[in-house]
């Protein structure tokens, strides 16, 4: 799988290719590729996000002072046999440095005043080594690589080739080092625990906690992404029939041309649901096919060029109109939606938009005959029977991460209240799974969440995805004027 070395002595009259599949590389042909090259340096210039990033690394100095702080940001990992998956940064590594290359890790030693910041990459590789053509991931194959130097004035912080990183580590003192683990098992080996794990732990909640709130840029990213996914789902409801069935992964694949096209990718699996699959919550096979007369769920979001990305859902009647039965349902879950966006403001519990929430729904499903006991028993913690037909919370945090600040303290997130500048989802939902016997059959198999990204502002919320409507009228007209509009090509 991987490429021989340039220093590797030729032992025969050719040596392996760097595929099995590959042809060999006679002598004639080595030394030819190693001559007449003209390597010119790219022009660089500073990224404007650099300063932002520059601050969060103060941050972090201020809140570990005295410890050495490790953040790799993972490697490719293999998809099948010879090929990976794309690669993504890890996201507290991108968080803090901006870089995206794979394999590198951003080192910061204590300096009596603060930290020193050293990113450790992979750098351009220089045409005196045969690595740029024989290596699968050398530069022939996969495009230039930036310098160290070009790397240093883009992203404002000193730089070291990534060789050089074991020995960077070999005098990193357990007791007084933190690494983020489970990205790189080269750096988490290096770097012994002193411990049961509670001091790196404790650097992965210090960083979640970091980005519970967002900055302007953050915000204007976000907003982006949201926009992004906005055209997404009209580029959707333009190529799906209101009277033929298509299948779930073609509406999956318009979708993502939008995320490759005006963003990074998509933030997370798409979930397209129709009929019955629309009761799954993670359903991310997409291998059925839409059917007039039915719903149809999907939950998607574009991934910014920068990475943060947006997460929303939404439900539309195949044929253009909500049947009677099916509003019902709908507007049951967009009423508990608006009751969480109304109590969404600095200051409010995070648990108390749960209870707003679900209280909507348990009345809702009381009002559908489906409750086996009163609203209140069903709301009473001992109880929570409600939850056999709405299974989940009413959202998360949003940010470069589609379920953002995962590693933050319950007192600061679940248990906690919010503040100016989060980020985060509200999205109720009700599923009435086809093989539920304890609801009426004309219910089974109907599935309903709407999602909406919601910031939090100095007094109150904004709506982020606004442009999706979410009151059935209005979705039923949005749907018809996408249909009218018609297909259309990215720009």
């Amino acid at each position: 799988m991987g490429a021989a070395s340039g220093e590797q002595a030729i032992t025969s009259e050719t040596t392996e290719g760097v595929e099995s599949h590959d042809p060999a590389f006679p002598p004639a042909y080595l030394e030819f590729m190693r001559a007449g090259w003209n390597d010119v340096d790219a022009p660089t210039s500073p990224r404007p996000e650099a300063p932002r990033h520059a601050k969060r690394r103060a941050a972090l100095s201020e809140a570990l002072p005295g410890q050495t702080i490790v953040v790799p940001t993972g490697g490719e990992k293999v998809r099948s046999n010879d090929t990976d998956f794309p690669f993504r940064s890890g996201s507290d590594f991108a968080y803090l440095t901006g870089e995206r290359s794979p394999g590198s890790v951003l080192v910061m030693r204590p300096n009596g005043a603060g930290h020193d910041a050293t990113l450790y990459l992979c750098p351009h590789a220089d045409r005196d080594n045969d690595e740029f053509f024989r290596n699968r991931n050398g530069e022939l194959w996969v495009g230039r690589r930036p310098t160290l130097a070009e790397s240093a004035a883009e992203l404002d912080i000193e730089t070291a080739p990534l060789d050089e990183l074991a020995d960077a580590l070999a005098d990193c003192a357990p007791g007084r080092t933190r690494v983020l683990r489970g990205f790189d098992a080269c750096v988490d080996a290096a770097v012994r625990r002193s411990d049961d794990g509670g001091r790196d732990g404790e650097l992965a909640t210090i960083l979640a906690e970091m980005k519970l709130v967002k900055d302007e840029w953050e915000i204007a990213e976000l907003q982006a992404a949201v926009d992004a996914t906005t055209r997404g789902f009209e580029d959707v409801a333009r190529v799906l029939p209101a009277d033929r069935p298509v299948s779930e992964r073609l509406l999956e694949g318009v979708f993502a041309l939008r995320a490759r096209h005006d963003g990074n990718d998509v933030g997370y699996g798409s979930i397209v649901g129709a009929g019955e699959h629309a009761t799954i919550l993670h359903w991310t096979r997409n291998d059925g096919r839409t059917k007039p007369g039915e719903l149809l769920l999907m939950d998607m979001g574009v991934e910014g060029g920068n990475l943060y990305t947006a997460d929303v859902t939404r439900v539309l009647p195949v044929n253009g109109v909500f049947s009677p039965l099916q509003r019902q349902v709908y507007d049951i879950v967009h009423a508990s939606q608006l009751a969480g966006i109304a109590a969404v403001r600095p200051g409010a519990r995070f648990k108390d938009i749960h209870q707003t929430c679900m209280r909507v729904l348990a009345e809702g499903l009381a009002d559908l005959g489906v409750l086996p006991v009163s609203v209140d028993e069903a709301m009473d913690p001992a109880s929570t029977l409600y939850r056999r037909w709405s299974l989940h919370g009413f959202g998360h945090m949003l940010g470069i991460d589609v379920h953002d600040c995962a590693h933050a303290r319950a007192e600061t997130y679940r248990d906690g209240e919010l503040a100016e500048g989060f980020v985060l989802t509200v999205e109720p939902g009700l599923y009435f799974q086809p093989e539920d016997e304890l609801v009426p059959a004309e219910l089974r198999g109907i599935g309903v969440r709407i999602e909406d990204d919601v910031l939090v502002t100095a007094d109150g919320a904004e709506v982020m995805s606004a442009g999706l409507p979410t009151a059935a009228a209005e979705v039923e007209a949005w749907l018809a004027a996408q249909r009218e509009a018609g297909p259309r090509l990215p720009e």
